[in-house]
């Protein structure tokens, strides 16, 4: 494979990661260029060639190759923590969870201040019903960049009692008393919106069960509740089969979720109902273009991205 190639594939793996809050686009941009650059230059060809591929296969959930590949990755270099971080993520969506566990915990331990390693680590707990303090005693939990990452990881997934908690763990800093701040104001802001949205609910829901639904659900968006709204939204679309505001309801919470190609299913088949609604239109094709970006399908993203109208 050509380096220049290569290098725009691992460009682009890297830069498909989500980024954490508070970095800027350029350091972004840089970071993940350099990175890229600094992969190419220690690794031999079989290793990127059997790196890629199990990216490639990883991708189409072929993961019992991604697995193969990366553990072949492994042989060349035992003490490559990329290859760990990936191994853990093939293992999350194999739903071999122990086993994706342990190769996280190796990759954050080699590098505790890396939020990437950190995300990977709590999704696989989460999916267990575990939380950080389960795996504390193996990590560098004391690390006082881990605790902010995760303090950041909490807020950006809505559980701000347990980022506050962490944050009290930290020394105050300019970092924290921002995040503490931003935390506080979305708690407030939940607060506002929950009991506005039990006002609205009431007075409409009982004369019009499917505004009710709609009402709920908005709600539901605003507040971050995404278990409740794929459930709400499932029942709302079994009940309502031909509205396509519950297909992109369901297809926005799978998308939360990180179940980017069940929410691919669900927005597709929603299409067909929508007629003459250029905003929900466009509400459609940024979620499709966010999930085939998930599943490394640029070209789909970019043809959705390309629909989108301004102004609506």
């Amino acid at each position: 494979m050509k380096k220049s190639l290569f290098l725009c594939c691992i460009i682009t793996w890297l830069g498909g990661i989500t980024a954490p809050a508070l970095y800027s686009q350029e350091e972004q941009e840089l970071d993940v260029e350099q990175s890229a650059e600094v992969f190419l230059e220690e690794y031999s060809d079989d290793f990127q060639e059997n790196f890629f591929e199990a990216l490639k296969q990883k991708g189409i959930e072929n993961y019992d190759k991604a697995v193969n590949l990366l553990l072949k990755c492994k042989q060349l270099d035992e003490t490559n923590r990329v290859v760990d971080h990936e191994l853990a993520k093939a293992y999350y969506e194999d739903k071999q969870f122990t086993v994706g566990e342990g190769y996280a915990i190796t990759a954050l331990d080699s590098e505790p201040d890396n939020p990437w390693y950190l995300e990977t680590l709590v999704d696989i707990l989460e999916k267990q019903g575990n939380n950080i303090d389960v795996v504390a005693a193996r990590i560098p939990y004391d690390n006082p960049k881990l605790k902010e990452n995760l303090a950041l990881t909490y807020f950006k997934r809505g559980l701000y009692e347990n980022a506050l908690k962490v944050l009290e763990e930290v020394r105050k800093s300019p970092f924290s008393e921002d995040l503490t701040t931003k935390i506080n104001d979305s708690v407030e802001k939940r607060k506002a919106k929950s009991t506005s949205f039990t006002v609205e609910n009431s007075n409409a829901g009982a004369a019009n069960p499917m505004q009710g639904y709609q009402l709920r659900i908005e709600g539901l968006i605003r507040t971050n509740s995404t278990t409740i709204l794929l459930q709400v939204s499932e029942e709302a679309l079994e009940t309502y089969p031909s509205q396509p505001y519950f297909y992109y309801a369901q297809g926005y919470a799978l998308n939360k979720a990180k179940k980017p190609r069940e929410a691919i299913d669900v927005l597709e088949a929603g299409l067909d109902y929508l007629v003459n609604d250029i905003g929900l239109a466009n509400k459609f094709y940024t979620e499709l273009a966010d999930a085939y970006t998930a599943t490394y399908n640029t070209v789909k993203a970019n043809m959705y991205l390309s629909k989108i109208k301004p102004g609506f």
